[in-house]
């Protein structure tokens, strides 16, 4: 089959399962739908495997072929602006393609058993459908246009499926929330485009990189449309100052936190940034920028999991933390290394919602883990599949999450030393509140009532199955790119010709003794081990149970559990102001142009009710005003000529 075909059949399936399932979904029957639903985007991961391997097939060696441009058709001219419908196919989207596809059948085929008895099934997974479609547009187009109708596209999908449960007011406002606070960050990102169209006169990935390596590095330009394009990555990644969005997202069905919030919607702001690797590298002063906002939302977030209670809110933030270690590994150049976590992290934290999917599930929609404990009998599979993600994302050896977490911190040792530490640090803090998490939720005594002890039972084979799949790919998805010249590494090499040409400092070798790697490798190993250890000596030794009433909390406690009252602070200093404007323009304009409506109809109404006292149906009265009126009018002639 040829490459252009399958490029055009890989969205085109997932289209084709929302299509169906949107306009029949009050008479297609459940099995169906989910059937129709999770077929259609396996039949996009198949194609995705086909395409991957004809692509590497025909570079002779892995990953040195060059990107295939498909163009389906010319979609806008504007005077010397052409742009075509057009996607390319390279390493980077290739990769992205089959995490999106791969994670998410697996995440269809869950929902199948998780969302069965939900009365909008068939709405639910032709939402399912229309955001894989969108984020497919948004890794597989060749232009910055198409990227951005994909980005605004998962948007729209977010706003849907977060509020899928619509009749609660609470689910509604975290919505709107996502909705609005992406759509601050959209506006940098199409202001960037605007500037990419007036400074090269195309959006075209090959064509804007190849102009840019003319310009100087560091040049302003430059290091603007970098930084409106961060601050659309920003909104869409979660990051400071625009990250409050996400863990107030967890309203959707659990499928919706793993699917769109974990594994593909929130790492598009990392794919945008490694597919503009050419004008990221030429911005030292950007990449400085990312670097600070990252390692700051790594350790905010992180510190607030330490003591949150709702088993989905700890890995919402857990979230945003390891978002945060992506873009500091991007802000060291590391552009590779931040792929790479971003595929280990859509495994295990895949997993990890799938899994608190499966405990919620269980006990009867309970999601605080204080009223949990001793889980493990009731639910072998999923304690087991949830402590290897547990394991994986705390950066410990073998699994996934140490080889893709140590590879980024080991090109920030070489960046800057303090960020390499404030690293470390934050990566035992996610041990810790990770292990703390698993330890309440499974360990010990259970902390739930009578009822639902009576009820729980292990998650159905649709629901356990991709967890075991997903806990395979988390405990195996390191070797993708070992220590050295892994795969990985080879693979995405090619892309980052023009970046090196115009940045060679940035991808030389490095110098790096492998004495100090293994030393680095052994003190994040070490840390996140002394996390899990006090987690341990806190949790199942000492079986200490979170406070349920705030009163028991000291005052940094206090703050830490608030989330450091940012909404709140947000909403006094922008929500607040910003409504008080409104109501203040809303009752000017209706003093105004009320008064001004109603004062002519008022006008309009007098005059009406004198000007008909004239009509009295006298003759004489008739005549009489006919001829003042035509001697008026010969006056006015006479007196007055015109």
């Amino acid at each position: 089959m040829q490459p252009e075909l399958l490029c055009a059949l890989i969205p085109l399936f997932p289209l084709i399962g929302f299509l169906i399932n949107g306009i029949g979904f009050r008479h297609i029957p459940k099995g169906l739908a989910g059937i129709i639903a999770t077929g259609a985007v396996l039949a996009s991961l198949l194609a995705s495997v086909f395409l991957f391997m004809a692509f590497v097939g025909g570079s002779g060696q892995s990953g040195n072929a060059g990107p295939l441009v498909a163009t389906l058709f010319d979609w806008i001219s504007v005077g010397d602006l052409h742009i075509n419908f057009s996607f390319q196919i390279d390493q980077l989207s290739l990769l992205m393609l089959l995490v999106i596809t791969g994670v998410g059948t697996l995440i269809h085929l869950y929902s199948i058993g998780y969302m069965k008895h939900d009365d909008g099934f068939g709405k639910f997974m032709a939402f399912l459908n229309l955001f894989i479609f969108f984020m497919l547009l948004l890794v597989m187009g060749s232009n910055y246009v198409i990227m951005f109708i994909g980005w605004e596209g998962v948007g729209l999908c977010s706003y849907l499926l977060i509020g899928f449960w619509n009749t609660n007011t609470n689910y509604n406002n975290a919505a709107r929330k996502a909705f609005v606070m992406n759509r601050i960050g959209d506006l940098g990102f199409l202001l960037g485009i605007f500037m990419l169209i007036n400074t090269f006169g195309t959006v075209e990935y090959v064509d804007v990189f190849r102009q840019a390596t003319a310009l100087p590095m560091g040049d302003s330009t430059i290091i603007l449309i970098t930084i409106l394009l961060f601050v659309g990555a920003m909104g869409k990644s979660a990051q400071i100052p625009l990250y409050t969005w996400l863990p107030d997202a967890m309203a959707g069905p659990t499928p919706v936190s793993a699917l769109i919030h974990a594994a593909t919607m929130v790492t598009a702001g990392i794919y945008m940034v490694v597919r503009s690797n050419v004008l990221y590298s030429m911005a030292p002063l950007t990449l400085e920028i990312i670097s600070g906002i990252a390692i700051a939302t790594a350790l905010l977030a992180a510190s607030i999991g330490l003591l949150q209670n709702d088993i989905k809110k700890v890995l919402a933030y857990s979230t945003v933390s390891q978002l945060g270690y992506m873009f500091l590994g991007l802000g060291a150049t590391a552009y590779t290394a931040g792929m790479f976590h971003v595929i280990t992290h859509a495994f295990f934290k895949a997993l990890l919602f799938l899994g608190a999917g499966s405990v919620i599930h269980a006990m009867s929609n309970e999601q605080d883990i204080r009223n949990m404990g001793g889980l493990r009998k009731a639910l072998p599979v999923t304690f087991i599949t949830f402590a290897i993600g547990t394991w994986a994302i705390a950066g410990l050896p073998p699994f996934a999450g140490f080889f893709s977490k140590d590879e980024i911190l080991a090109h920030v040792f070489e960046h800057n030393k303090l960020l390499w530490a404030l690293g470390v640090l934050g990566s035992g803090l996610t041990s810790f509140y990770m292990f703390r998490l698993l330890f309440l939720t499974f360990f010990g005594e259970f902390r739930g009532t009578d009822e639902q002890r009576h009820h729980l039972h292990e998650s159905p084979a649709s629901m356990t199955v991709p967890l075991m799949v997903l806990a395979a790919l988390s405990a195996l998805g390191g070797l993708i790119n070992l220590p050295g010249d892994g795969w990985l590494s080879r693979f995405m090499a090619p892309l980052y010709e023009n970046a090196r040409k115009v940045n060679p400092e940035a991808f030389a070798e490095s110098t790096m003794e492998h004495s100090t790697e293994y030393v680095l490798m052994a003190v994040s190993a070490g840390v996140a081990l002394l996390a899990f250890i006090l987690a341990y000596v806190m949790y199942i030794s000492r079986r200490a149970v979170p406070a349920a009433e705030t009163a028991d909390r000291s005052l940094p406690e206090q703050v830490v559990y608030n989330k450091y009252y940012v909404d709140e602070l947000y909403d006094t200093i922008i929500v607040r102001p910003i409504r008080g404007l409104g109501d203040a323009f809303y009752s000017f304009g209706e003093g105004l142009v009320d008064g001004v409506v109603n004062g002519v109809a008022w006008l309009v109404q007098k005059s009406a009710g004198q000007l008909r006292l004239l009509q009295n149906g006298s003759i004489g009265f008739y005549v009489l005003a006919m001829v003042v009126s035509i001697a008026a009018i010969f006056a006015l002639r006479f007196f007055i000529r015109f």
